[in-house]
Parts: C-alpha cells; sequence; structure tokens
C-alpha cells in the first residue's frame, strides 16, 4: 500500500488524572494533594538513575479549570489535539473523576481539544502506596484494596453514567459520529461479568443504550497485551481462546496500547526497543481484521512510586528518540489511509512511572517539542 501524508492527525495523550484532591484517594495519598506527594518524595536509586524529574509548572491541581486552561494551551500549541482519560469506578461509585469533570470540562478553552475515556478497569493494590508499594511490587504484600471487575448490573450503571455525562458532549473524540470507548484489561472485564457469553452480551447492550441514545454506534476500542498462542482464562476452567480469537469473538472495532511494558521488554535503550514496538506494529496490522493504531510511549521507570524497589527502566529516551518513534508512528497512519489518523501516547502525565510529556527538570518542553517537530501545532 502506497502511503499518503496526511493534512492531519489525532495525536491522543492518556491522563492519569491522579494531581488532584480527591477524599477517597488519600488511602493512597494521605496529604490530600493526589499523587504529588509521591512525585515529591523521588530520589534516585542508584548511581547513574535519571532521577529526580520534577515537573516545571509545579504540582498544580489538575482538577483547576484554570490549570486546565494552560495545559489545553500547551498542548494544542504542540500538537496534541486529545485526552484519554483514565476512568475508574470502584465499590459502585467514579474515582478521581475531578480531573475531567472540573478540570478539562470547566475549562473555557475545551472545545480546542477532543477527549475520550479509557475504562481502567484494574485491580488496585497497594502500589499506589509508596509506604507500601516496596512490598507490593515485591509480592510480599498482595493485599488490594478494590477490584477492578463487576457484575452485569454494576456494568450497566457504570456505563449508563458513561454515556450520559460525557458521549454527548461536543468535544468527545468520535469516528464516524461514533464516540470512542476503550478498555483498558479484558480479562478482568470478562471475569467480573463470567465469561466470554456475558462479556458478549454487555458490550452489545452498550452498544445498544449508545444508539438509543442517538449516536449512529459506538467505536469499542482495546487496549492489548503481548500475544500469545496461550489461550485465556478468565474464570476456573474456562478456556476461551487467545487474545486475537477474543477479540474478534467480542467485535472489538479498533486496537491500541497504553504502555510499551505491556508487549515489549522496556528494560532496554529506547532506539532498542523501538524496533521490536515496529515489528509487533506489523504484526498486528497483519493478523488482526479491525484497524491497530499505533503507540508511542514516552518511557518507563516505575521506581518513583516505592522507597527501594527498581524495577524495569527504560534508558536513552530523549526528546530526539522520542521524536523518531513519533515518525515512525507517522509513516504507520500514512500507510493505513483507510483508518481515524489517531496515534495513542503514553502519556500526558505519568510521573511516577516516568513516561510523560509535560516539561520537567530534565529535559524542559522538549518531549513536547517532539510531538510539534513530527506534527506541527494545532492551530498548524
Amino acid at each position: 500500500m502506497s502511503a499518503a501524508v496526511r493534512s492531519a492527525y489525532d495525536i491522543a495523550a492518556f491522563i492519569w488524572p491522579s494531581y488532584h484532591p480527591d477524599p477517597r484517594a488519600r488511602v493512597f495519598w494521605p496529604d490530600g494533594i493526589g499523587e504529588w506527594q509521591t512525585v515529591i518524595s523521588n530520589a534516585p536509586k542508584f548511581e547513574g538513575h535519571a532521577q529526580p524529574r520534577y515537573p516545571l509548572w509545579g504540582y498544580v491541581n489538575e482538577a483547576d479549570p484554570y490549570v486546565m486552561e494552560m495545559q489545553i494551551e500547551a498542548a494544542v500549541d504542540h500538537g496534541v489535539n486529545t485526552f484519554i482519560y483514565d476512568w475508574y469506578w470502584y465499590d459502585g461509585l467514579p474515582y478521581l473523576e475531578g480531573c475531567l469533570n472540573d478540570g478539562f470540562l470547566g475549562a473555557k478553552n475545551n472545545h480546542k481539544m477532543k477527549f475520550y475515556l479509557m475504562w481502567a478497569n484494574h485491580d488496585v493494590p497497594l502500589g499506589w502506596d509508596k509506604r507500601n508499594a516496596d512490598d507490593a511490587f515485591t509480592g510480599r504484600n498482595r493485599a488490594l484494596i478494590w477490584r477492578g471487575g463487576m457484575d452485569r448490573a454494576e456494568f450497566e450503571r457504570a456505563m449508563r453514567r458513561v454515556i450520559e455525562k460525557y458521549f454527548g458532549h461536543p468535544s468527545y473524540y468520535r469516528v464516524d459520529g461514533k464516540p470512542v470507548f476503550m478498555l483498558y484489561e479484558l480479562q478482568t472485564f470478562l471475569a467480573g461479568l463470567g465469561g466470554l457469553e456475558p462479556g458478549r452480551a454487555a458490550l452489545q447492550w452498550l452498544r445498544d443504550e449508545t444508539v438509543r441514545a442517538g449516536f449512529p454506534g459506538l467505536e469499542l476500542q482495546l487496549t492489548l497485551r503481548r500475544d500469545s498462542e496461550r489461550s485465556l482464562s478468565v474464570i476456573p476452567g474456562d478456556s476461551i481462546g487467545t487474545q486475537r480469537e477474543t477479540v474478534e469473538s467480542l467485535a472489538f472495532d479498533s486496537l491500541t496500547h497504553y504502555q510499551f511494558c505491556h508487549f515489549v521488554d522496556v528494560n532496554r535503550d529506547y532506539n532498542v526497543l523501538m524496533e521490536d514496538v515496529a515489528q509487533e506494529w506489523e504484526l498486528l496490522d497483519a493478523t488482526y481484521a479491525v484497524p491497530y493504531h499505533p503507540h508511542v510511549s514516552v518511557g518507563w521507570d516505575s521506581s518513583p512510586r516505592a522507597h527501594h524497589y527498581r524495577g524495569a527502566i527504560t534508558t536513552n529516551n530523549t526528546p530526539d528518540n522520542f521524536a523518531a518513534a513519533l515518525r515512525r508512528a507517522k509513516a504507520y497512519v500514512d500507510a493505513h489511509p483507510q483508518q481515524a489518523p489517531l496515534i495513542t501516547i503514553n502519556s500526558w502525565n505519568e510521573w511516577t512511572e516516568t513516561s510523560y510529556l509535560q516539561p520537567c527538570t530534565m529535559f524542559g518542553y522538549g518531549y513536547l517539542q517532539a510531538v510539534r517537530e513530527v506534527f506541527g501545532s494545532v492551530a498548524g
């Protein structure tokens, strides 16, 4: 297929909406400022460790609409035109919605950007709590604060909120008029509902409810994990097929990734691992029937979340090397003119996983400037 350079791209950065006061979040960050409490205490774990990294904008409240207005202006000026909000629902209630509800939706300039939701339906162990993170990461303490799976009744309550509160907003991101909604963990979703057939029925209900709300349909998106021939199992004794077979069975409309660490070894030089990433894009394009939207992560190092623990760390993820990765993603999109020109980026603000676009004390505005270098500003 010959490539045709597009005039516009949808550059979508994930937002981890933890940097604001939230009463339910005090279980992890008792100071009441969200995960900034963890970022503030960041320190290098070993000689040569490229930490700490602190935000040039300071420890702002991202649920403040004036703060979000500033961030929107910076984003669109550097070519980021879509935010994908991590969205949570635990124990019958939404969680960490302030960044979206009060910040983005309260910002006077939110018409300049699109947004959509990724339902981050994972379990919550103690890893967000720095006081307990070393034990959580090493497996010494496997306690869970919340479970991400939910039954059908709870699923319907949560999804009605999504449809009614977000899909109709003028800035909600749509493909062919259909609101895009992303699912983070396939197996957790199916386990909560009780298997493949109940999961299929629940997703069909969601599609039908979206149409009843006045939309032409739903663009259901999934964040993939590493492919294998191993059959997924979501309830004891139940084998439902491989990831690819399950994606086909549930009729997802499109695919992307959330983080490089979900499908390649990130404990390497950034340029080296990008070779594997690019190969994975081509493999997914060849083996899945629905569109894959290329994903680019800025990097990976989750050691800021713990006092002592260090896991995989991506090195040499400079702004220049990140720009080279973006050029690969752009080429992929140019070679697939039949699908939406969407590229997902991890992330806008994952400070404690060291994968962020926001300006920092180490590289300044370098990561944002890399996006503008490759794609230009939204204003052109």
